[in-house]
């Protein structure tokens, strides 16, 4: 018998008799942003339910309003002080099946069923670069990084990629051009799930904006609101125009993001090559008289 078998039973045994919240009463703030994460999943079975019975405009509001509830859901935890671990877990479940399964199935019945055996394929790898991307976010959610690299994603975030999957379909219902009605388009829309399903997984950055969240200056507060209502009235009366404005103004900024974030890259570079320059140098001259000793306050010479 394996002597390590005993120890993984007991360890095993151990865990399951854990108990999932250490206290017996729970505050109720940390209810709150499950709540919402909860939402956003009924939001996106529901997707996939109207998706199956053809009824696409509210698969796609429910789709819409589950990548508006992800956006929320995170900033109400930091604000109640209510995030958790159970929280984090269940974010990421939740996400999986509104922003991989239920675009992969709207795109799918939509449009891609008559491509058949390829069209599954395409949106069934899309929904796969979805978990991993999840699960690379979630494997490097402890790692340290400079403060300024909470701007950006690795690779296209999943709520996003959600909402970018569907330009096929914001097009069409606008009136911009009939992709179901082209072959050439079917497989251009083939190719383009391919590629989002790519910049999931890939090392791309993209903008996340979570440093303006925190702080904004007193002088933007008035435009920053008449933005976001004027972007909600545009979203609500021209949905579907809106919506493909919006999608070509996030594909075109990856460019600037992958700008901005070399930029930094470079300038961190830089500044350890100088840190490193300085510390060789001190000692360069044996000879050389000692230096005075620092001030009692600590101050660095930099």
């Amino acid at each position: 018998m394996d002597p390590i078998e005993p120890i993984l039973e007991r360890e095993t045994r151990r865990r399951r008799r854990q108990r999932l919240f250490s206290s017996k009463r729970i505050p109720v703030r940390l209810m709150v942003p499950n709540f919402f994460t909860l939402l956003g999943l009924c939001a996106g079975l529901t997707s996939i339910r109207m998706g199956i019975d053809a009824r696409y405009d509210i698969a796609l509001a429910a789709i819409v309003f589950a990548a508006f509830l992800d956006g929320i859901d995170g900033r109400v935890a930091r604000l109640l002080k209510a995030s958790s671990r159970f929280g984090a877990e269940l974010d990421s479940l939740a996400d999986f099946v509104n922003f991989g399964v239920a675009p992969a199935f709207l795109i799918f019945n939509w449009g891609l069923g008559g491509a058949k055996s390829i069209g599954w394929i395409c949106v069934m790898m899309f929904a796969l670069a979805s978990a991993m991307r999840l699960a690379r976010f979630n494997a490097a959610i402890d790692e340290e990084h400079p403060r300024w690299q909470s701007n950006f994603f690795i690779g296209m975030p999943t709520p996003a990629a959600a909402i970018v999957v569907l330009l096929p379909i914001y097009l069409e219902s606008s009136g911009l051009l009939n992709v179901r009605g082209n072959p050439l388009l079917i497989r251009a829309m083939l190719f383009y799930v391919m590629v989002i399903a790519i910049l999931m997984v890939s090392i791309v950055p993209t903008y996340s904006g979570k440093l303006i969240g925190e702080r904004i200056g007193r002088e933007w507060v008035l435009p920053a609101i008449f933005a976001a209502i004027g972007f909600v009235a545009l979203l609500v009366t021209y949905t579907y125009e809106t919506l493909v404005g919006a999608t070509l103004l996030y594909l075109a900024s990856i460019v600037w993001s992958t700008r901005r974030f070399q930029g930094h890259l470079a300038l961190d570079a830089a500044e350890a090559a100088t840190r490193k320059q300085d510390g060789s140098a001190a000692p360069a001259d044996a000879t050389a008289p000692a230096q005075p000793p620092l001030p009692p306050s600590g101050e660095s010479l930099h």
